[in-house]
């Protein structure tokens, strides 16, 4: 059995047990855990854009506030030591998906309820222009949802570049101008934190809107000690796959329960 984790910066999606990888199968068979969607979306500035993604899934409830549609976008070049989804550093792994077909996804998520979008990867800011059409088209259809009544729904980005690098990067500052909160920093495995969505103490929680405010004001200083891990078993499939941002021995302890159950873990996402 293979264990991949998915997550955010330092992340948490392991998959255990089978094959945990970054939720790219259910996806690719065109749902994303409790919708299905053949439509394409033809958002302003999205029609012959594309991404390397890792995967996707929907409801993920640890990778910010309630019921969320996420994608990890492929490749990284900051490649933190001790990060979790090494899977996800290959620039040539994972798949290419037209950045329509992943709004229409999110579009599909909004009528299903969904209370945000969270991007994370690899490293999101590695592809700018794809991800800022990914961001511009995901902020349209929530706003057109909005209006039509629907609850709001926020727009959460994780990356390790700090503040600093994006601003002296204009390809980088455009493309997260459309989110709603940021996650910032390197993951330093030296760092352990409680911090809630954050895999490192230094790694920071950055609203930018006045919805992000509102949504992520109380989260800034709060802390979770308890199980930060959703597990997720695919049907029909080898894997497990775990999503969220674990505390420090939670993943160490969950494969210590597996051993007692007889389960063997063939491959782990987080280690060479």
């Amino acid at each position: 059995m293979e264990l991949r984790e998915h997550g955010g910066r330092g992340k948490g999606d392991d998959r255990m047990d089978e094959v945990i990888e970054p939720v790219g199968s259910a996806e690719t068979k065109g749902t994303t855990g409790e919708f299905e969607t053949d439509g394409v979306t033809r958002a302003t500035g999205a029609a012959g854009a594309s991404l390397r993604i890792s995967g996707t899934h929907f409801p993920v409830r640890t990778l910010g506030p309630g019921r969320r549609f996420a994608v990890w976008l492929q490749g990284c070049a900051l490649a933190c030591p001790g990060c979790m989804s090494r899977h996800t550093w290959d620039p040539l792994g994972g798949s290419d998906r037209p950045v329509p077909s992943l709004l229409a996804l999110w579009r599909a998520a909004l009528a299903a309820g969904a209370d945000g979008l969270t991007v994370s990867g690899g490293e999101p800011l590695d592809q700018p222009a794809g991800l800022g059409a990914l961001l511009t088209g995901a902020a349209g259809i929530r706003d057109e949802a909005l209006a039509a009544g629907s609850a709001a729904a926020d727009l959460l980005l994780y990356t390790g570049y700090e503040g600093e690098e994006i601003d002296r990067n204009p390809l980088r500052t455009a493309a997260v101008r459309p989110v709603d909160a940021l996650v910032t920093g390197r993951f330093r495995i030296a760092e352990p934190t409680a911090l809630v969505w954050r895999g490192s103490a230094n790694q920071r929680l950055r609203p930018r809107t006045e919805l992000g405010r509102a949504r992520y004001a109380a989260h800034l200083d709060r802390t979770d000690e308890g199980p930060r891990l959703q597990t997720h078993l695919a049907e029909g499939e080898n894997d497990v796959r775990l999503y969220g941002v674990p505390l420090r021995g939670e993943l160490a302890a969950l494969e210590r329960r597996l051993a007692r159950a007889g389960i063997r873990l063939d491959r782990r996402s987080w280690r060479p």
